[in-house]
């Protein structure tokens, strides 16, 4: 009887599917079509274009190293684009200091920015891509200061900085 419990305990814990199993990612799929970006390259013609931290952040939606981008103590004005297309992405009056270590924003420049859903780490997050070349930027979180509650986590090797004229 014991042995009974024991194998049916083990085959209904080892059936047991939580969150952190699923290895779902982000991906360039929408409704099961893959999404289409108005600038298309191959792996490539990114590697060739883009910086081995860029290609793996931006191509392989990696994460930078907190406190590592020059970006992140920024105080200029002007507009942070996609370091891949240039597609205007963060005005810098947005920016602001979340302490996390990667530039933060409370605001997006409007159509420039894409979303989809992330499990990588085990739990629903909502990743960030540039909508011109789908290129990861990082995640948001509703944990910003207002106007928009929102904080844009973006990594800085995702970014270049234009200065205002």
């Amino acid at each position: 009887m014991k042995l009974h419990f024991i194998l049916a305990l083990t085959v209904l814990l080892t059936s047991c599917n939580g969150n952190s199993q699923v290895k779902k990612q982000a991906t360039s799929k929408e409704n099961g079509q893959e999404k289409e970006f108005k600038i298309q390259k191959t792996k490539a013609e990114w590697k060739k274009e883009l910086t081995d931290a860029q290609y793996y952040v931006l191509r392989e939606a990696a994460t930078e190293n907190p406190f590592t981008s020059e970006l992140l103590d920024n105080k200029e004005k002007g507009t942070y684009v996609c370091a891949a297309c240039s597609t205007p992405l963060f005005k810098s009056e947005t920016k602001f200091k979340s302490g996390t270590g990667w530039p933060s924003f409370y605001q997006e420049i409007e159509g420039n920015v894409g979303y989809d859903v992330d499990y990588k780490i085990g739990y629903k997050r909502t990743e960030e891509h540039c909508a011109t070349c789908g290129g990861h930027l990082g995640h948001v979180f509703e944990d910003g200061p207002a106007p928009t509650g929102l904080r844009h986590c973006i990594n800085g090797v995702a970014l270049k900085f234009v200065p205002e004229k």
